[in-house]
């Protein structure tokens, strides 16, 4: 480790900025490791996994602690609580440190954020736990919510919610996808290079490339240190994309010369995707709330070299009488409870409740109703989210298409038998984690009646 930083109080001091500051732990994570460029892979690989995997399992780590701890959980200070967590993930999830050196150095840190008090409880509990973590009771199988909720350490009220809708196997099956690892998905920039010749170069670099099945520009990244010193990304020669997201592009299916809104687009990524299907014709209007996130959006397309793309800030729920029948595509990714995103955005399951899950769904609603009026007759609208919750999305669809004079349009072809479940005749598909080989994402494709 090196002698000028210490990487356990970068750890730490993420986990504040996530548990007490709600920041969002991808960019935490994003800022610590831009500002500290120069350390070397291993150190922030050890950043990333003790961070990214604290996270990950949260209250798994906290039923550990509790049981071990002479102290209630929440009446132990959050900054001892965050070095007991990340110490706790070491002991239980790395061989590669000794348990020895774990206890030390959560001594040392509690000691350096000046709670020398305490010094003797972090360090008997992390013993506690590092002699007797193998003889942990966890709660019965047979209490499938509670059960569920500790080994995958998901909120129970979210466990509960799945086993109503999928049943016990598949609600398993998806919160064991959430804390695989995952590769980085990225689209292949066709207007510079091919897929092939893509693979074929970060390959060299020692990265590890996977072709998605059954779609030719989509790869599957490995192996690599830092995204923005990779030559390519810095070439635009590719997008990071969930595939899920590429899915809502192929869905939509824009046409030579087609007028094509992208709603709520930050940072950009389906409006590069329709850009590029256009193949220099038409045009995309990439709309999102602020300039920040308008802004996100020109960085990517500046990178890409795209120029059929303009970047617009616009409220989504204020009419826009300019845009009315205008456009021959519409995307709607509306903001929702990001439930079918967790393997990435973990931090989410924890700030997410059922009220807001509501209010969510009605600001979808609320959207939908103002944007629904910019497409032609004829026109394609198709409405996504990244969650599988089916007051956002299955409820959503049927309240749509009885409201307002569209239709629902099947999705056909090979592509949608791979990823599109059952349901992709209706005009819809709900992807699944654990099932479909990608995120939780939920698609709808309308084309509104003549």
């Amino acid at each position: 480790m090196t002698k000028t930083v210490n990487t356990r109080e970068l750890i730490l001091g993420i986990l504040m900025e996530v548990t007490r500051q709600e920041e969002y732990s991808h960019i935490a994570i994003r800022n610590v490791l831009e500002k500290y460029q120069y350390l070397d892979k291993q150190e922030r690989a050890f950043i990333t996994r003790v961070t990214e995997g604290t996270l990950e399992w949260m209250l798994h780590l906290d039923y550990i602690i509790g049981q071990f701890s002479s102290v209630k959980l929440n009446k132990i200070k959050l900054p001892i609580r965050n070095i007991l967590r990340m110490s706790v993930y070491q002991l239980k999830f790395m061989d590669s440190v000794p348990d020895s050196a774990v206890c030390n150095e959560a001594v040392k840190l509690a000691q350096r954020k000046g709670f020398h008090q305490l010094k003797g409880f972090v360090n008997g509990v992390l013993r506690n736990i590092a002699r007797n973590i193998s003889q942990v009771e966890y709660p019965s199988q047979t209490e499938a919510k509670k059960y569920l909720s500790v080994m995958y350490s998901m909120p129970e009220w979210i466990v509960q919610d799945w086993l109503d809708i999928y049943g016990r196997e598949t609600t398993e099956r998806i919160l064991k996808d959430f804390l695989e690892k995952r590769p980085l998905s990225i689209r292949t920039n066709l207007e510079k290079i091919s897929s092939q010749r893509l693979k074929e170069r970060l390959e060299q670099q020692g990265i590890q490339v996977t072709q998605v099945p059954g779609i030719s520009y989509a790869l599957e990244i490995e192996n690599f240190d830092y995204l923005r010193a990779i030559p390519e990304f810095q070439e635009g020669l590719f997008q990071v994309q969930d595939i899920s997201s590429m899915l809502a592009v192929e869905a939509a299916s824009p046409k030579a010369g087609d007028v094509c809104i992208d709603m709520c687009a930050a940072p950009g990524g389906k409006s590069l995707h329709l850009g590029e299907a256009l193949k220099g014709t038409g045009c995309v209007e990439a709309r999102d709330l602020t300039e920040y996130k308008a802004e996100l959006i020109r960085e990517n397309i500046r990178r890409m070299g795209a120029d059929n793309i303009e970047v617009r800030v616009w409220d989504a729920c204020e009419k826009d009488e300019t845009s009315l029948e205008t456009a021959d595509v519409l995307l709607a990714d509306l903001p929702c409870s990001g439930l079918g995103v967790l393997g990435k955005k973990t931090d989410l399951k924890y700030r997410m409740t059922k009220e807001q899950q509501k209010e969510l769904a009605a600001l979808q609603r609320q959207i939908l109703s103002t944007v629904q009026a910019y497409v032609k007759p004829g026109g394609t609208l198709v409405y996504s989210t990244c969650t599988i919750n089916r007051e956002e999305n299955e409820e959503n669809v049927a309240w749509f298409l009885k409201e307002y004079p569209f239709e629902a349009v099947p999705l056909e072809g090979e592509l949608w038998e791979i990823y599109g479940g059952k349901t992709h005749g209706q005009g819809y598909v709900q992807l699944l984690p654990g099932l479909q080989g990608c995120d939780g994402f939920f698609i709808a494709k309308f084309r509104k009646l003549t």
